[in-house]
């Protein structure tokens, strides 16, 4: 990343009420018989834990779930224990003979207890084999590290319990019937109440976001300005993205909360990070942390590589068992999930932005199933199903054929087979259109580099959009190599780029009053971080080096505004969201003097999905489809006047006059009911998608 000479900001608060000044941002002291929630002394933790017990649906549910967390853990490692020294192996396959009679000539009939070793010997051959001893004593002393946690937590989220109730009156039986937005909407104006922060009278959406997310924000924007090593190109296997739940929780120790951290806590940059002068000798600290880091994950690798097999085996060999082919199922991979992500998205918006493209998404995949391995699937599928089909006819003629040895064991395998071909088989009865695919996908995933346009039935197209939409077994075959490969990646790759991550915190951290140090790309300022190809022609000043890549500053804009209609934004925002309703405007005029509808675009694609199709506020989407037109579609009769008079609720309903006087449910519809939404699925499957220029995507191929 190229140096980019410029210092750390701070930023007043958009509130006139915040006060100057504000040392000691987040300090605060109790006075007197003042609420038990007045001066929160750390907010970040506050809201994370207001949102994770929202998430988790309560109280009792959170603390049942940590429970049987920690069963989970004592049970593997014991279960574990009990199978390597205290199982008579030999018993078990039948290699000795067991007899519970005095008298040889009656039947034997081994039982399960019977391969089973008495206590004494189990704890013997425990006692005797010391590595087995070392890990039994690393694992009780994590377990008691988690217990202690568990204790620290629960006592927390009573506290967190009694905010639900006496402070926004939620009670836990309906926590989980209520929105976060309504949470979130009763946390803001309980601020005027209890004052949970002193350096605002008025908190606001963004406030909250801000806290919950403040490291993810950093993560996202370092992954979209490709600072972190993550992708690699690899003999044989060409491009390559690696990025498990290890890493990342190395990146974060590193950079965020582990020893000798850049954060001095969780809402304030390191003084001299923030100063450019001894940026060299930074970089040079950087690296060396980095280092033992690396070194200690090397020396963890045995342990953690061992937990990793047990807990796959356990987490993943039934469900194996019970569905051979959920392997070859896919899903989002970690990678995808934070490229994808907007900044201030939620966790649960994420998911369920992504869930609605999971369908398009693995439609999409199988539309490249090789013909030779389908052919290839049909035959073996047919011989091991002739097999399979004559084990069954003998099975219930005489049941006996089930002590036969392997027949059992033929019988399983030859069922995983069948089920595994059948995977490689696809539906006679489908039709399966590539770009159109591509294209619904993109009206959720919002991101798609400019390259796939045109090229979504390409091999090329498809080994990309895989390392965001990956195969279950290869998520859990780069999980299971993390402890060996994240050192190495820490002390390879991430070390010659200390310099840079030292850069990029003390060029993108800004100090926003009442919030604390943030993310600069999380203030979504289309002035200071947007890209001219994404309609911020003329309303940014960022170099290069500041741009968001990909559009993401403007999507991130619209998707918070979309979610949080009561949102006041700031002076830049507003005026970019001016900027939109202006061309809006002006083109509907011109769309109603032709007897047109609105086009399809780029941002129409991408927005659209931001909420079910059928809500009333996905019709901003609307808004956006007419914001860059080039020209205007001819559609059938009426269907224009229609169309303009959901843009114009739209219009009304984004207007940060109005969105104050609605209900948080959304922005509001005009005409008789079904006018107000388009149908599901109907406007995806018309709209094109986003990509990284930021331009329409133009010239798609469809499949009638």
């Amino acid at each position: 990343m190229a140096h980019f000479e410029t210092q750390y900001q701070r930023l007043e608060s958009s509130s006139t009420e915040s006060p100057p000044g504000g040392g000691d941002l987040l300090v605060h002291v109790p006075e007197g018989a003042k609420s038990p929630w007045h001066h929160i002394e750390n907010l970040d933790l506050f809201f994370s834990r207001v949102y994770n017990l929202h998430q988790k649906n309560g109280f009792t549910c959170m603390l049942i779930g940590e429970i049987f967390e920690l069963m989970q853990f004592i049970f593997v490692v014991a279960f574990t224990t009990f199978l390597i020294s205290c199982v008579d192996y030999d018993i078990l396959f039948a290699n000795k003979a067991v007899n519970h009679s005095q008298h040889p000539s009656e039947p034997i009939k081994v039982t399960l207890p019977d391969a089973f070793l008495p206590p004494n010997v189990c704890s013997a051959r425990i006692q005797a084999n010391s590595f087995l001893i070392c890990i039994l004593v690393i694992a009780g002393v994590f377990w008691i590290h988690r217990l202690v946690k568990f204790i620290y937590n629960i006592c927390c989220y009573w506290e967190i319990h009694s905010f639900y109730i006496n402070a926004l009156k939620i009670p836990m039986s309906t926590l989980p019937y209520y929105t976060w937005q309504e949470v979130q909407a009763r946390i803001v104006q309980i601020q005027k109440e209890h004052q949970i922060c002193i350096h605002k009278k008025e908190l606001t959406e963004l406030d909250i976001y801000h806290r919950i997310l403040r490291f993810k924000n950093y993560m996202v924007a370092m992954v979209n300005k490709s600072l972190l090593p993550i992708r690699f190109r690899l003999p044989l296997l060409g491009d390559t993205v690696f990025y498990t739940r290890g890493l990342k929780y190395n990146f974060e120790l590193i950079f965020f909360w582990g020893p000798g951290s850049l954060f001095e806590n969780e809402w304030s940059l390191k003084a001299e990070y923030k100063r450019a002068g001894n940026r060299l000798e930074l970089a040079e600290k950087l690296s060396t942390r980095i280092l033992w880091i690396g070194i200690a994950n090397f020396l963890l690798c045995p342990l953690i590589l061992i937990w990793q097999i047990l807990y796959a085996f356990f987490s993943y060999t039934e469900i194996l068992k019970r569905e051979p082919g959920s392997l070859g199922a896919r899903c989002w991979s970690l990678y995808g999930r934070c490229y994808l992500r907007h900044f201030n998205e939620l966790d649960h918006e994420l998911h369920s932005r992504l869930s609605k493209g999971y369908k398009p998404a693995s439609k999409y995949m199988n539309c490249f199933i090789s013909p030779l391995l389908t052919i290839v699937a049909k035959n073996v599928a047919f011989f091991a199903g002739s097999i399979l089909a004559v084990l069954i006819a003998l099975t219930i003629y005489d049941e006996d054929v089930l002590a036969v040895e392997h027949v059992l064991t033929t019988v399983t395998l030859l069922g995983v087979g069948i089920t595994v071909c059948r995977s490689f088989i696809p539906d006679q009865h489908l039709v399966f259109c590539p770009e159109q695919l591509l294209r619904v996908i993109l009206a959720h995933i919002h991101y798609m580099p400019d390259h796939w346009q045109g090229n979504a039935h390409r091999y090329e197209t498809r080994d990309e959009f895989a390392q965001l939409f990956q195969y279950k077994a290869v998520f859990i075959l780069e999980e299971l190599l993390s402890p060996i490969i994240t050192p190495l990646i820490l002390i390879v790759c991430l070390r010659p780029k200390s310099l840079d991550i030292v850069d990029f915190f003390r060029n993108f951290t800004v100090e926003v009053v009442g919030v604390g140090d943030t993310c600069s790309f999380a203030q979504m300022d289309v002035r200071q971080h947007g890209h001219p190809a994404w309609m911020s022609a003329g309303k940014t000043e960022a170099s290069i080096y500041q741009q968001a890549e990909d559009g993401k500053t403007e999507l991130s804009l619209m998707h918070f505004a979309i979610t949080n209609p009561k949102w006041q934004p700031p002076r830049e925002s507003t005026a970019f969201i001016g900027f939109l309703k202006e061309r809006v405007h002006r083109d509907s005029s011109v769309a109603l003097a032709q007897q047109a509808v609105l086009p399809e675009n780029a941002l129409f694609s991408s927005i659209q999905s931001l909420q079910s199709e059928s809500e009333p506020h996905s019709l901003i989407a609307n808004v956006i489809a007419g914001s860059s037109a080039l020209g205007f579609h001819m559609g059938r009769d009426g269907q224009a006047s229609r169309h303009l008079s959901e843009v114009a609720s739209a219009l009304r309903s984004f207007s940060p006059l109005q969105s104050a006087q609605q209900p948080p449910g959304g922005f509001q519809t005009a005409g008789r009911d079904g006018e107000g939404a388009q149908p599901r699925g109907a406007s995806a499957m018309t709209a094109s998608g986003y990509h990284s220029g930021g331009k329409p995507l133009v010239g798609q191929r469809q499949c009638h």
